[in-house]
């Protein structure tokens, strides 16, 4: 896999109009990037993105109810 890929999901607690960032950083794969925050906006992830030649991937965010079942294993 040669290129470079980032990958985040929307927050899940995130009320319309909030002026907080929308996503959470989840990984990369082809760069050694490092995150240093918790959440991101959209606009930061896509410039980032940009200036290391990086394709983003959005991932679906599942249910809350999911996660606690997964947990439980």
């Amino acid at each position: 896999m040669g290129k470079t890929i980032l990958f985040v999901r929307e927050r899940r607690k995130v009320e319309k109009g909030e002026k907080k960032p929308r996503f959470a950083f989840v990984g990369s794969v082809g760069t050694d990037l490092r995150i240093k925050v918790k959440h991101i906006r959209k606009n930061e992830i896509e410039q980032i993105a940009a200036m290391i030649g990086a394709e983003v991937v959005y991932l679906e965010a599942g249910k809350h109810e999911d996660d606690e079942d997964e947990d439980e294993d």
